[in-house]
């Protein structure tokens, strides 16, 4: 009676973890847009992983945009491994603002900083999107108090007041990958957002343009630290936000 118990036990739990594991993914796969996305782009996200050595069903990802160049990094490791490896970039159509975070509604800037998927929305009014954490804890700091906007997105289309639209044809393949990581239990996907590509030589060309902007110049050498920890170890750091607006990074 008691092995039977035991047996009955193991089955509802087996049974309960197999729906957590898939909820998110099924979830998503209610809405047309999402199953379209998946009927065109399963395949080539699954044969993209397979020719890195990444198993689907352990897959973390990670992302990081460069304004000034338009485009997205994905990144990609199996839950088991320690670094991650780049498998793909993405083109970014269109950008709005200039170089520096966003600090306001109405700035038409792309913000700037360390943040993460905060949203799937599979019934966007630009096909497929995912939503960025803006304002984080430093927008909300160095920001305009109470007039910080908001809704800002990596999109479909092509058209953009603050966004980072990619078409709706590389939205469908990057928010398969997203779900894909989702549903295998990354809770955070994180998106890191730079004005560009801080080289050496790039990163002091623009700190020269800005010399007097102590707002912009403090998150540029936060980032530009994250930049350097990730490419030397190809691991996320560790971030850490600051009463001040800007960040420890270890």
């Amino acid at each position: 009676m008691v092995m039977k118990k035991f047996l009955i036990l193991s089955i509802i739990v087996l049974t309960f973890t197999a729906f957590v594991t898939q909820s998110f993914k099924e979830e998503q796969k209610k809405y047309s847009r999402v199953r379209q996305a998946y009927s065109d782009k399963e395949t080539i996200v699954k044969d993209l992983l397979l020719s890195n050595s990444i198993e689907i069903n352990y897959l973390r990802i990670y992302l990081r945009s460069f304004k000034a160049e338009k485009t997205i990094e994905l990144w990609a490791k199996n839950s088991t491994d320690s670094s991650y490896k780049l498998i793909k970039e993405y083109e970014i159509c269109q950008t709005s603002g200039s170089s520096g975070p966003k600090r306001e509604q109405g700035d038409l800037q792309i913000p700037e900083g360390f943040y993460h998927i905060d949203r799937f929305n599979p019934y966007s009014n630009f096909f497929l999107s995912l939503g960025i954490n803006y304002p984080n804890r430093s927008d909300r700091i160095l920001g305009e108090k109470g007039n910080l906007g908001g809704d800002i997105f990596i999109h479909g289309s092509c058209v953009t007041i603050g966004c980072l639209p990619i078409t709706d044809d590389r939205i469908k393949e990057l928010y398969v990958f997203c779900v894909e990581a989702r549903n295998n239990g990354q809770e955070i996907i994180p998106v890191t957002i730079f004005p560009m590509k801080p080289t050496n030589t790039t990163y002091n060309e623009l700190i020269s343009n800005y010399i007097t902007d102590k707002d912009k110049l403090g998150l540029w050498a936060d980032l530009k630290l994250g930049y350097d920890h990730f490419n030397a170890t190809k691991t996320l750091p560790n971030i850490e936000f600051l009463d001040s607006g800007r960040h420890r990074i270890y």
